[in-house]
């Protein structure tokens, strides 16, 4: 038997039930949340100058903002490193399962502001005694209802669920936020990974090169010392020296295991990284593309962790109108039209259609914590003010820091350079001068200690030259994807 559960519902209060729908639905209040402004950003305007500071504007790099990671990024190898922690990252994947659960938790608050539609069916009977019934004789009753209706739907005159749903909002925004800021963080830790992998694989190169030089000399001097020509102070100060370069050796084996699995950390297995892909030196990396910090420090503004920060001030500023609104009358509604009847087979008959309209206000008289709740909004919303202005100020410095670096590595790297080719030259004359028997050993050993520090930090001031440069494009936030 075919059932339409509209048959029945008289025509005026089916009229009656829609208007007052519709009226509903468009009676949107005003809202009490405060008028948002951005505060000013506590930091100057302009980037740092001075001697450790390039000009900005002669610099011709591209400003971040504009530059995409596969872009800055250059090395394929490297590339190809990166994309496999993108699809492989734990943390990225909690970073995104995030943003996920916000927006399903921003569209659970967006869905307070729309009437839930139920329907529901019921069967009720009851048996009364004679002493209870109104007619004194004992009797049963019996009654069936079927009702579609709205359950206590808040009409948001006030615009309490409005701020409400602005608030998650913003905490979905801030969420999102967070999740580019931890891609930004990824890819910057996994390429700043790989080129200290490079620069440990590079010392230990260096160590090895250092071991066999010094293996020589003590086999040199020990035959040497054997036919009476070297003395036993130079074969036991050469001996120190070649234990020395050993104790290297094994020390920056161990590093370049560690940095291996701290890359397969940060990319999500042990098992995703090929060796072909692996850096045998930093030489062997192209270098990243050069990149601007702009004449502004506006750009911070763009960065994905200040975004978020202020996504969370907005979304304070917004809690406020739901405290505010909270001072005034709650006005919700309950309605539903059907159809009743004492038998199951005249349930949907002509004439059998019920309905009900329940409106109800509450006016707050007295809550003390209402008030309480308000001004905990309000510090909420200074606490919030005070993380996104601390927010723009450790950015400042970071990039502060960065252009620093950049500003004089340069200048480093050519002294270094310079240092590296002077002792190399005061070894080779050292080697010559105790080969004719001019000066001791003790030369040879100290320029040669010299030489290997002097290597060491060259390697040092390289890798702090790229790491900077992938630093500064992380703290300006990135490009693009």
């Amino acid at each position: 038997m075919h059932i339409n559960i509209h048959q029945g519902i008289d025509k005026m209060n089916k009229k009656l039930f829609l208007i007052v729908l519709t009226v509903s639905m468009f009676m949107t209040g005003c809202t009490l949340m405060p008028k948002y402004t951005r505060p000013e950003a506590p930091v100057s305007g302009e980037w740092p100058k001075g001697p450790a500071y390039q000009d900005p504007a002669n610099t011709g790099a591209t400003e971040v903002p504009e530059l995409r990671w596969k872009d800055f990024i250059t090395d394929e190898k490297l590339q190809e490193v990166i994309r496999t922690a993108l699809d492989n990252s734990r943390d990225l994947l909690t970073a995104a399962l995030n943003v996920e659960r916000a927006r399903a938790l921003y569209g659970i608050q967006r869905a307070e502001l729309l009437p839930s539609l139920n329907a529901a069916g019921s069967w009720y009977k009851e048996r009364v005694p004679a002493d209870l019934s109104s007619s004194g004789r004992r009797m049963t009753s019996e009654r069936y209802d079927v009702d579609l209706g709205i359950t206590y739907w808040e009409l948001d005159f006030f615009g309490r669920i409005r701020s409400l749903k602005e608030r998650a909002l913003e905490e979905y925004l801030a969420t999102e936020e967070a999740r580019r800021s931890a891609q930004i963080l990824l890819v910057s830790g996994v390429a700043n990974m790989y080129l200290t992998l490079a620069a440990d694989r590079e010392n230990l190169r260096l160590a090895e090169s250092t071991f066999e030089s010094q293996k020589r000399a003590y086999d040199l001097i020990k035959r040497r010392y054997e036919l009476g020509l070297a003395s036993e102070l130079d074969l036991n100060r050469v001996q120190t020296q070649v234990n020395a370069a050993r104790a290297d050796i094994a020390r920056f084996t161990q590093l370049v295991a560690q940095d291996e699995n701290a890359l397969n950390l940060m990319i999500g297995s042990p098992s995703l990284i090929e060796r072909e892909l692996l850096p045998s030196s930093l030489e062997s990396i192209s270098l990243p593309k050069e990149i601007s910090a702009g004449l502004s420090s506006e750009v911070l503004l763009s960065r994905p962790d200040i975004m978020a920060a202020e996504h969370r001030l907005k979304g304070a500023n917004a809690y406020i109108g739901a405290a505010r609104a909270a001072f005034f009358p709650r006005i919700s509604l309950t309605a539903a039209i059907g159809t009743a009847s004492r038998e199951l087979s005249g349930l949907f008959n002509s004439g059998q259609g019920t309905w009900s309209f329940v409106p109800q206000i509450v006016m707050p008289i007295f809550d003390a914590r209402l008030r309480s709740a308000y001004d905990a909004t309000k510090v909420e919303r200074q606490i919030a003010l005070a993380q996104y202005e601390k927010a723009i100020q450790s950015a400042f410095r970071e990039v502060a820091d960065a252009l620093a670096v950049a500003g004089t590595v340069e200048r480093q790297e050519s002294a270094q350079q310079s240092l590296v080719e002077a002792v190399a030259r005061t070894y080779r004359l050292s080697n010559v001068r105790y080969d004719k028997g001019i000066d001791s050993y003790l030369s040879v050993l100290d320029a040669q200690r010299s030489l290997y520090a002097a290597e060491q930090g060259l390697i040092g001031i390289r890798l702090a030259k790229l790491t900077n440069q992938v630093r500064l494009y992380a703290v300006l936030g990135g490009g693009g994807e």
